[in-house]
Protein backbone atom coordinates (compact mmCIF):
# COMPACT_ATOMS: atom_id res chain seq x y z
CA UNK A 1 0.00 0.00 0.00
CA UNK A 2 1.23 3.44 -0.68
CA UNK A 3 3.23 4.43 2.06
CA UNK A 4 1.41 8.52 2.17
CA UNK A 5 -2.03 6.68 2.19
CA UNK A 6 -0.73 4.53 5.10
CA UNK A 7 0.72 7.74 6.65
CA UNK A 8 -3.02 9.55 6.20
CA UNK A 9 -4.80 7.12 7.84
CA UNK A 10 -3.64 8.27 11.51
CA UNK A 11 -5.20 11.89 10.64
CA UNK A 12 -8.40 11.20 12.23
CA UNK A 13 -6.76 10.63 15.59
CA UNK A 14 -5.04 13.59 17.97
CA UNK A 15 -2.19 11.15 17.80
CA UNK A 16 1.42 12.52 18.21
CA UNK A 17 3.91 12.59 15.09
CA UNK A 18 6.67 14.16 15.90
CA UNK A 19 8.06 15.62 18.96
CA UNK A 20 10.59 18.29 19.01
CA UNK A 21 11.89 20.89 21.85
CA UNK A 22 8.38 19.94 24.11
CA UNK A 23 6.77 20.53 20.91
CA UNK A 24 4.08 18.19 19.27
CA UNK A 25 2.47 17.74 15.90
CA UNK A 26 0.02 15.73 15.91
CA UNK A 27 -0.98 13.39 12.32
CA UNK A 28 -3.94 15.10 12.37
CA UNK A 29 -1.57 18.47 11.59
CA UNK A 30 0.55 17.02 9.46
CA UNK A 31 -2.31 15.84 7.04
CA UNK A 32 -4.25 19.21 7.31
CA UNK A 33 -0.92 21.34 7.11
CA UNK A 34 1.22 19.29 4.28
CA UNK A 35 -1.99 19.23 2.11
CA UNK A 36 -2.70 23.38 2.30
CA UNK A 37 1.06 23.65 1.54
CA UNK A 38 0.38 21.51 -1.31
CA UNK A 39 -2.45 22.89 -2.62
CA UNK A 40 -0.12 26.64 -2.57
CA UNK A 41 2.53 24.83 -4.12
CA UNK A 42 0.48 23.57 -6.98
CA UNK A 43 -0.57 26.77 -7.58
CA UNK A 44 2.58 28.82 -7.80
CA UNK A 45 4.16 26.10 -10.31
CA UNK A 46 1.58 24.10 -11.73
CA UNK A 47 2.64 20.89 -13.92
CA UNK A 48 6.08 22.01 -13.02
CA UNK A 49 8.15 19.02 -11.37
CA UNK A 50 11.20 21.39 -10.19
CA UNK A 51 12.86 19.88 -6.94
CA UNK A 52 12.09 21.96 -4.00
CA UNK A 53 14.82 22.93 -1.22
CA UNK A 54 13.67 22.35 2.11
CA UNK A 55 16.32 23.86 4.43
CA UNK A 56 16.10 23.79 8.33
CA UNK A 57 17.04 21.15 11.18
CA UNK A 58 14.28 19.34 13.41
CA UNK A 59 11.22 21.88 13.02
CA UNK A 60 7.73 20.25 12.75
CA UNK A 61 7.87 22.34 9.46
CA UNK A 62 10.27 20.19 7.56
CA UNK A 63 7.75 17.00 7.66
CA UNK A 64 5.03 19.09 6.93
CA UNK A 65 7.10 20.29 3.45
CA UNK A 66 8.77 16.75 2.25
CA UNK A 67 4.78 15.63 2.59
CA UNK A 68 3.66 18.75 0.59
CA UNK A 69 6.22 18.20 -2.19
CA UNK A 70 5.49 14.88 -2.31
CA UNK A 71 1.70 15.48 -2.76
CA UNK A 72 2.32 18.71 -5.27
CA UNK A 73 4.37 16.69 -7.59
CA UNK A 74 8.12 17.87 -6.63
CA UNK A 75 11.06 16.07 -5.67
CA UNK A 76 12.31 17.63 -2.00
CA UNK A 77 15.78 18.37 -1.42
CA UNK A 78 17.07 18.05 2.43
CA UNK A 79 19.41 20.43 3.50
CA UNK A 80 20.52 21.00 7.30
CA UNK A 81 21.35 24.63 8.85
CA UNK A 82 25.07 23.39 8.88
CA UNK A 83 25.10 23.60 5.34
CA UNK A 84 27.83 26.37 4.75
CA UNK A 85 26.23 28.98 2.28
CA UNK A 86 28.46 28.22 -0.61
CA UNK A 87 27.52 24.63 -0.76
CA UNK A 88 24.09 26.03 -0.63
CA UNK A 89 23.95 27.91 -3.28
CA UNK A 90 25.89 25.40 -5.03
CA UNK A 91 22.98 23.13 -4.58
CA UNK A 92 20.67 25.63 -5.64
CA UNK A 93 22.32 26.52 -9.17
CA UNK A 94 22.91 23.02 -9.65
CA UNK A 95 19.50 21.24 -8.98
CA UNK A 96 17.56 24.20 -10.42
CA UNK A 97 15.42 25.07 -7.80
CA UNK A 98 13.07 27.44 -8.15
CA UNK A 99 11.85 27.52 -4.35
CA UNK A 100 13.63 27.08 -1.42
CA UNK A 101 11.50 26.42 1.75
CA UNK A 102 13.23 27.93 4.88
CA UNK A 103 11.66 26.44 8.21
CA UNK A 104 14.46 28.48 10.00
CA UNK A 105 15.02 31.48 11.73
CA UNK A 106 16.94 32.89 8.56
CA UNK A 107 18.61 32.37 5.95
CA UNK A 108 20.55 35.34 4.50
CA UNK A 109 22.22 36.53 0.97
CA UNK A 110 19.51 34.17 -1.04
CA UNK A 111 17.36 35.99 -3.37
CA UNK A 112 13.88 36.69 -1.56
CA UNK A 113 12.02 36.30 -4.34
CA UNK A 114 12.63 32.26 -4.14
CA UNK A 115 12.30 31.37 -0.06
CA UNK A 116 9.56 30.90 1.83
CA UNK A 117 10.33 31.78 5.42
CA UNK A 118 8.79 31.01 8.64
CA UNK A 119 6.48 33.70 8.48
CA UNK A 120 5.39 33.18 4.40
CA UNK A 121 4.34 29.59 6.03
CA UNK A 122 2.36 30.58 8.12
CA UNK A 123 0.31 32.74 6.05
CA UNK A 124 -0.21 29.86 3.69
CA UNK A 125 -1.75 27.42 6.20
CA UNK A 126 -3.88 29.83 7.05
CA UNK A 127 -4.99 30.97 3.28
CA UNK A 128 -5.39 27.37 2.21
CA UNK A 129 -6.45 26.13 5.69
CA UNK A 130 -8.65 22.52 4.93
CA UNK A 131 -8.23 22.88 0.75
CA UNK A 132 -7.05 19.22 -0.13
CA UNK A 133 -4.74 19.03 -3.16
CA UNK A 134 -5.53 17.24 -6.39
CA UNK A 135 -4.53 13.41 -6.38
CA UNK A 136 -3.08 13.52 -9.53
CA UNK A 137 -0.54 15.70 -9.11
CA UNK A 138 0.88 13.19 -6.16
CA UNK A 139 4.77 11.68 -6.87
CA UNK A 140 4.15 7.97 -7.83
CA UNK A 141 6.48 5.04 -9.54
CA UNK A 142 9.44 6.19 -10.70
CA UNK A 143 8.87 9.83 -9.99
CA UNK A 144 11.85 11.54 -8.27
CA UNK A 145 11.04 11.60 -4.46
CA UNK A 146 13.75 13.19 -2.93
CA UNK A 147 17.22 14.18 -3.81
CA UNK A 148 20.21 13.88 -1.16
CA UNK A 149 23.05 16.36 -2.41
CA UNK A 150 26.65 14.04 -1.13
CA UNK A 151 30.46 15.55 -1.39
CA UNK A 152 31.89 14.96 -5.18
CA UNK A 153 34.82 14.24 -6.34
CA UNK A 154 34.87 17.32 -8.59
CA UNK A 155 34.78 19.51 -5.21
CA UNK A 156 30.71 20.53 -6.26
CA UNK A 157 28.41 18.35 -4.08
CA UNK A 158 25.98 15.72 -6.38
CA UNK A 159 22.40 14.60 -6.15
CA UNK A 160 21.38 11.01 -5.92
CA UNK A 161 17.86 10.79 -6.90
CA UNK A 162 15.76 8.01 -5.08
CA UNK A 163 12.07 7.46 -6.96
CA UNK A 164 9.37 6.82 -5.37
CA UNK A 165 9.09 3.11 -5.82
CA UNK A 166 12.84 3.01 -3.99
CA UNK A 167 11.88 4.69 -0.67
CA UNK A 168 8.45 2.43 -1.05
CA UNK A 169 10.62 -0.59 -1.42
CA UNK A 170 12.46 0.21 1.60
CA UNK A 171 10.01 0.72 3.75
CA UNK A 172 7.86 -2.10 2.36
CA UNK A 173 11.04 -4.33 3.96
CA UNK A 174 12.45 -2.74 6.69
CA UNK A 175 9.14 -2.50 8.53
CA UNK A 176 8.98 -6.37 8.60
CA UNK A 177 12.20 -5.91 10.52
CA UNK A 178 11.02 -4.15 13.73
CA UNK A 179 8.40 -4.35 16.10
CA UNK A 180 6.97 -0.99 14.80
CA UNK A 181 3.71 -0.76 16.99
CA UNK A 182 3.19 2.15 19.33
CA UNK A 183 6.80 3.12 19.53
CA UNK A 184 8.77 6.20 19.98
CA UNK A 185 11.81 6.45 17.22
CA UNK A 186 14.64 8.33 17.83
CA UNK A 187 15.55 10.78 15.23
CA UNK A 188 19.54 11.22 15.42
CA UNK A 189 20.36 12.33 11.66
CA UNK A 190 19.96 15.56 10.41
CA UNK A 191 17.43 15.31 7.28
CA UNK A 192 19.81 15.91 4.65
CA UNK A 193 21.46 12.61 5.64
CA UNK A 194 19.31 9.55 4.39
CA UNK A 195 20.01 7.45 7.60
CA UNK A 196 16.90 9.75 8.94
CA UNK A 197 14.41 8.22 5.79
CA UNK A 198 15.05 5.21 8.04
CA UNK A 199 13.50 6.53 11.66
CA UNK A 200 11.06 8.93 9.94
CA UNK A 201 9.48 6.91 7.41
CA UNK A 202 9.29 3.81 9.84
CA UNK A 203 7.47 6.13 12.57
CA UNK A 204 5.15 8.05 10.02
CA UNK A 205 3.77 4.23 8.28
CA UNK A 206 3.94 2.32 11.92
CA UNK A 207 1.64 5.59 13.48
CA UNK A 208 4.47 5.66 16.03
CA UNK A 209 5.81 9.05 17.44
CA UNK A 210 9.27 10.50 16.24
CA UNK A 211 11.20 12.22 18.63
CA UNK A 212 13.94 14.90 17.22
CA UNK A 213 16.68 15.62 19.03
CA UNK A 214 19.15 18.26 17.63
CA UNK A 215 22.76 19.13 17.22
CA UNK A 216 22.97 21.58 20.39
CA UNK A 217 21.57 18.47 22.41
CA UNK A 218 24.43 16.16 20.89
CA UNK A 219 27.31 18.49 22.00
CA UNK A 220 25.77 18.86 25.51
CA UNK A 221 26.04 15.48 26.68
CA UNK A 222 24.05 16.51 30.33
CA UNK A 223 21.08 18.21 28.33
CA UNK A 224 20.68 14.81 26.19
CA UNK A 225 20.57 12.63 28.88
CA UNK A 226 17.95 14.92 30.60
CA UNK A 227 15.82 14.65 26.93
CA UNK A 228 16.21 10.88 26.93
CA UNK A 229 15.22 10.24 30.48
CA UNK A 230 11.56 11.80 29.92
CA UNK A 231 11.40 10.55 25.91
CA UNK A 232 10.46 7.20 26.15
CA UNK A 233 12.56 6.07 23.02
CA UNK A 234 11.29 2.58 22.12
CA UNK A 235 13.81 2.06 18.91
CA UNK A 236 17.10 4.04 18.82
CA UNK A 237 18.18 4.89 14.87
CA UNK A 238 21.88 6.05 14.67
CA UNK A 239 25.28 5.50 13.55
CA UNK A 240 27.49 3.16 15.58
CA UNK A 241 29.53 6.63 16.39
CA UNK A 242 26.91 8.26 18.04
CA UNK A 243 26.35 5.13 20.01
CA UNK A 244 29.90 5.05 21.50
CA UNK A 245 29.74 8.59 22.12
CA UNK A 246 26.63 7.84 24.22
CA UNK A 247 28.63 4.96 25.77
CA UNK A 248 31.15 7.50 26.98
CA UNK A 249 28.73 8.17 30.19
CA UNK A 250 28.20 5.50 32.82
CA UNK A 251 24.38 7.38 32.95
CA UNK A 252 24.09 5.73 29.21
CA UNK A 253 21.62 2.36 30.35
CA UNK A 254 18.71 1.34 30.83
CA UNK A 255 17.77 2.84 33.52
CA UNK A 256 18.37 6.24 31.69
CA UNK A 257 15.87 4.52 28.49
CA UNK A 258 14.34 1.78 30.17
CA UNK A 259 11.63 1.07 27.06
CA UNK A 260 14.09 1.15 25.10
CA UNK A 261 13.98 -2.30 23.49
CA UNK A 262 15.73 -1.82 19.67
CA UNK A 263 18.60 -0.23 18.26
CA UNK A 264 18.80 0.09 14.65
CA UNK A 265 22.21 1.45 13.17
CA UNK A 266 23.67 2.39 10.35
CA UNK A 267 26.04 4.42 8.04
CA UNK A 268 29.21 2.99 9.30
CA UNK A 269 30.83 -0.23 10.25
CA UNK A 270 29.39 -1.43 13.62
CA UNK A 271 32.19 -2.93 16.23
CA UNK A 272 32.26 -6.16 18.53
CA UNK A 273 33.46 -3.65 21.54
CA UNK A 274 30.42 -1.12 20.63
CA UNK A 275 28.38 -4.44 20.56
CA UNK A 276 29.49 -5.63 23.70
CA UNK A 277 29.61 -2.67 25.78
CA UNK A 278 25.78 -2.18 24.26
CA UNK A 279 24.50 -5.54 25.64
CA UNK A 280 26.21 -4.78 28.86
CA UNK A 281 24.43 -1.77 29.42
CA UNK A 282 20.99 -3.15 27.81
CA UNK A 283 21.09 -6.58 28.20
CA UNK A 284 17.38 -7.67 26.46
CA UNK A 285 18.21 -4.90 23.44
CA UNK A 286 17.80 -6.02 19.95
CA UNK A 287 20.44 -4.66 17.84
CA UNK A 288 19.84 -4.32 14.03
CA UNK A 289 22.77 -3.90 11.79
CA UNK A 290 21.85 -2.47 8.31
CA UNK A 291 24.21 -1.80 5.09
CA UNK A 292 23.86 0.58 1.89
CA UNK A 293 24.93 3.65 0.14
CA UNK A 294 22.63 6.63 -0.56
CA UNK A 295 22.37 5.65 -4.19
CA UNK A 296 20.73 2.43 -2.68
CA UNK A 297 18.11 3.92 -0.46
CA UNK A 298 19.19 4.11 2.93
CA UNK A 299 20.10 0.32 3.44
CA UNK A 300 19.41 -2.76 1.56
CA UNK A 301 20.94 -5.40 3.83
CA UNK A 302 20.28 -6.27 7.46
CA UNK A 303 20.83 -9.01 10.10
CA UNK A 304 20.17 -9.16 14.13
CA UNK A 305 23.39 -9.24 16.20
CA UNK A 306 23.13 -11.98 18.36
CA UNK A 307 25.90 -12.12 21.55
CA UNK A 308 27.66 -15.38 20.38
CA UNK A 309 28.48 -13.24 16.90
CA UNK A 310 30.98 -11.65 19.27
CA UNK A 311 32.88 -14.99 20.15
CA UNK A 312 33.33 -15.41 15.96
CA UNK A 313 36.52 -14.64 14.36
CA UNK A 314 35.13 -12.39 11.74
CA UNK A 315 34.09 -9.02 12.23
CA UNK A 316 30.04 -8.54 12.40
CA UNK A 317 28.27 -9.36 9.44
CA UNK A 318 26.35 -6.48 7.62
CA UNK A 319 22.77 -8.85 6.69
CA UNK A 320 21.53 -10.44 4.41
CA UNK A 321 19.97 -8.76 1.15
CA UNK A 322 16.33 -7.87 1.28
CA UNK A 323 14.22 -9.79 -0.95
CA UNK A 324 13.89 -7.49 -4.83
CA UNK A 325 17.70 -6.99 -4.34
CA UNK A 326 20.61 -8.69 -5.38
CA UNK A 327 24.04 -8.42 -4.37
CA UNK A 328 27.37 -10.00 -5.69
CA UNK A 329 30.69 -9.64 -5.38
CA UNK A 330 32.93 -8.47 -8.40
CA UNK A 331 36.11 -11.09 -8.44
CA UNK A 332 38.78 -8.97 -9.12
CA UNK A 333 38.52 -6.46 -6.85
CA UNK A 334 36.13 -7.77 -3.88
CA UNK A 335 33.04 -4.75 -4.96
CA UNK A 336 30.08 -4.89 -3.63
CA UNK A 337 27.45 -4.22 -6.31
CA UNK A 338 23.70 -3.93 -5.47
CA UNK A 339 21.31 -4.73 -8.38
CA UNK A 340 17.35 -4.25 -7.45
CA UNK A 341 14.54 -2.05 -7.07
CA UNK A 342 16.23 0.35 -4.60
CA UNK A 343 18.70 1.59 -6.77
CA UNK A 344 18.86 5.23 -7.51
CA UNK A 345 18.24 6.14 -10.76
CA UNK A 346 20.94 8.11 -11.07
CA UNK A 347 22.51 11.71 -9.77
CA UNK A 348 20.85 14.72 -11.05
CA UNK A 349 21.78 16.34 -14.43
CA UNK A 350 24.89 14.29 -14.32
CA UNK A 351 24.63 11.52 -17.33
CA UNK A 352 28.81 11.13 -17.74
CA UNK A 353 29.00 9.92 -13.66
CA UNK A 354 25.74 8.35 -13.74
CA UNK A 355 26.83 6.23 -16.36
CA UNK A 356 30.25 5.20 -15.03
CA UNK A 357 28.69 4.02 -11.66
CA UNK A 358 25.30 2.57 -12.59
CA UNK A 359 24.32 -0.30 -14.74
CA UNK A 360 21.22 -2.45 -15.93
CA UNK A 361 21.06 -5.90 -15.46
CA UNK A 362 18.66 -8.84 -14.92
CA UNK A 363 16.66 -10.68 -11.67
CA UNK A 364 14.63 -13.65 -12.89
CA UNK A 365 14.54 -11.74 -16.25
CA UNK A 366 13.05 -8.75 -15.27
CA UNK A 367 15.37 -5.46 -16.12
CA UNK A 368 16.83 -3.77 -13.25
CA UNK A 369 18.82 -1.24 -12.01
CA UNK A 370 22.57 -1.65 -10.84
CA UNK A 371 24.90 0.13 -8.74
CA UNK A 372 28.71 0.12 -7.98
CA UNK A 373 29.11 1.05 -4.25
CA UNK A 374 32.83 1.53 -4.20
CA UNK A 375 32.94 -0.94 -0.74
CA UNK A 376 34.69 -4.18 -0.27
CA UNK A 377 32.65 -7.46 0.81
CA UNK A 378 32.30 -10.95 0.97
CA UNK A 379 29.41 -13.48 1.44
CA UNK A 380 28.87 -16.80 3.36
CA UNK A 381 25.92 -18.46 2.53
CA UNK A 382 24.64 -15.16 1.46
CA UNK A 383 24.93 -13.23 4.50
CA UNK A 384 27.12 -10.15 4.06
CA UNK A 385 30.63 -8.94 5.32
CA UNK A 386 31.60 -5.60 4.95
CA UNK A 387 35.85 -4.67 4.42
CA UNK A 388 36.15 -1.08 3.75
CA UNK A 389 35.76 1.45 1.05
CA UNK A 390 38.09 0.18 -2.11
CA UNK A 391 38.93 4.44 -2.44
CA UNK A 392 40.17 4.30 1.08
CA UNK A 393 43.25 2.77 -0.25
CA UNK A 394 45.97 5.26 0.22
CA UNK A 395 49.43 4.39 -1.70
CA UNK A 396 52.10 5.24 1.32
CA UNK A 397 55.94 4.71 -0.13
CA UNK A 398 54.51 2.92 -3.06
CA UNK A 399 52.81 0.26 -1.11
CA UNK A 400 49.25 0.22 -1.49
CA UNK A 401 47.39 0.47 2.18
CA UNK A 402 43.87 -0.10 3.52
CA UNK A 403 43.32 2.22 6.03
CA UNK A 404 40.48 -0.06 8.27
CA UNK A 405 42.85 -2.46 7.98
CA UNK A 406 45.04 -0.72 10.49
CA UNK A 407 42.23 0.39 12.74
CA UNK A 408 40.84 -2.64 12.86
CA UNK A 409 44.01 -4.04 13.97
CA UNK A 410 44.79 -1.44 16.62
CA UNK A 411 41.03 -1.70 18.01
CA UNK A 412 42.53 -5.35 19.08
CA UNK A 413 44.08 -4.01 21.80
CA UNK A 414 42.08 -4.81 25.28
CA UNK A 415 42.58 -1.40 26.33
CA UNK A 416 41.58 0.58 23.62
CA UNK A 417 37.93 1.47 22.81
CA UNK A 418 38.35 2.75 19.28
CA UNK A 419 40.89 3.94 16.93
CA UNK A 420 41.38 6.11 13.65
CA UNK A 421 44.01 6.20 10.89
CA UNK A 422 44.59 9.62 9.03
CA UNK A 423 47.49 10.10 6.15
CA UNK A 424 49.97 12.92 7.28
CA UNK A 425 49.89 14.99 4.02
CA UNK A 426 53.04 17.48 2.97
CA UNK A 427 53.51 19.33 -0.09
CA UNK A 428 50.13 16.37 -1.79
CA UNK A 429 52.25 13.42 -1.04
CA UNK A 430 51.19 10.89 2.02
CA UNK A 431 54.22 11.16 4.31
CA UNK A 432 53.39 8.88 7.24
CA UNK A 433 50.16 7.71 9.31
CA UNK A 434 48.90 9.42 12.40
CA UNK A 435 46.72 7.16 14.78
CA UNK A 436 43.93 9.00 17.40
CA UNK A 437 42.81 6.09 20.05
CA UNK A 438 40.44 6.35 22.96
CA UNK A 439 41.20 4.31 25.91
CA UNK A 440 38.79 1.69 27.60
CA UNK A 441 40.29 2.49 30.99
CA UNK A 442 43.59 4.34 32.43
CA UNK A 443 46.57 3.24 31.28
CA UNK A 444 50.08 3.50 32.51
CA UNK A 445 53.51 3.74 29.95
CA UNK A 446 54.41 4.73 26.52
CA UNK A 447 50.76 4.32 24.71
CA UNK A 448 52.98 5.02 21.81
CA UNK A 449 55.63 1.85 21.52
CA UNK A 450 52.89 -0.46 23.40
CA UNK A 451 50.65 -0.05 20.01
CA UNK A 452 53.94 -0.28 18.09
CA UNK A 453 54.93 -3.60 19.14
CA UNK A 454 51.80 -5.14 18.91
CA UNK A 455 51.46 -3.96 15.17
CA UNK A 456 54.74 -5.12 14.48
CA UNK A 457 53.49 -8.64 14.51
CA UNK A 458 50.14 -7.89 12.73
CA UNK A 459 51.57 -5.54 10.02
CA UNK A 460 53.78 -4.79 7.88
CA UNK A 461 56.61 -1.66 9.03
CA UNK A 462 55.12 0.20 6.67
CA UNK A 463 51.66 0.17 7.55
CA UNK A 464 52.03 1.15 11.37
CA UNK A 465 51.51 4.39 12.20
CA UNK A 466 54.46 7.33 13.00
CA UNK A 467 52.51 9.29 15.56
CA UNK A 468 49.80 7.46 18.28
CA UNK A 469 47.60 10.54 20.30
CA UNK A 470 44.86 9.66 22.84
CA UNK A 471 42.05 11.63 22.65
CA UNK A 472 39.09 11.67 24.80
CA UNK A 473 36.16 11.74 22.22
CA UNK A 474 36.10 10.97 18.95
CA UNK A 475 34.89 14.09 16.64
CA UNK A 476 32.07 14.01 14.53
CA UNK A 477 30.31 16.06 11.64
CA UNK A 478 26.50 16.80 11.17
CA UNK A 479 25.99 13.69 9.71
CA UNK A 480 27.24 11.51 13.00
CA UNK A 481 29.91 10.24 11.42
CA UNK A 482 33.73 10.50 12.56
CA UNK A 483 35.31 13.45 11.72
CA UNK A 484 38.19 12.72 9.89
CA UNK A 485 39.45 16.24 8.81
CA UNK A 486 39.29 17.22 12.59
CA UNK A 487 41.21 14.59 13.86
CA UNK A 488 44.08 15.02 11.40
CA UNK A 489 43.85 18.89 13.40
CA UNK A 490 45.11 16.88 16.41
CA UNK A 491 48.61 16.01 14.26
Amino acid sequence: MDFINVIENYYTTNKVAHIYKNSNLTYSELKTKSDSLAVNLIDLFCKDKTPIIVFGHKDHLMLISFLACAKSGHPYIPVDISTPLTRLKDILIISGAKLIINTSDDLADIPANIVLNKSDLEKILLQYENKIPNISYRLKGEDIYYIIYTSGSTGKPKGVQITKKCIQSFIDWSITLINEKDKIFMNQAPFSFDLSVMDTYLSLVSGSILYSIDKDMIVNLPELFVNFKSSGITTWVSTPSFAEMSLQSEQFNEKLLPKLNQMLFCGETLSKECVKRLFERFPTIKIINFYGPTEATVAVTAVEIKKEMLLSKETLPVGYVKKDCEISIEENTNEILILGDSVSIGYFDDPILTEKIFFNSEISGVKKRGYRTGDKGYLVNGLLYYEGRIDNQIKLHGYRVEIEDIENNIRKLPFIKNAVVVPIIERGKIKYLAAAIILNDTFEGNIILVVKHFLRDLLPSYMIPRKVKVIEVLPMNANGKIDRKKILEEF
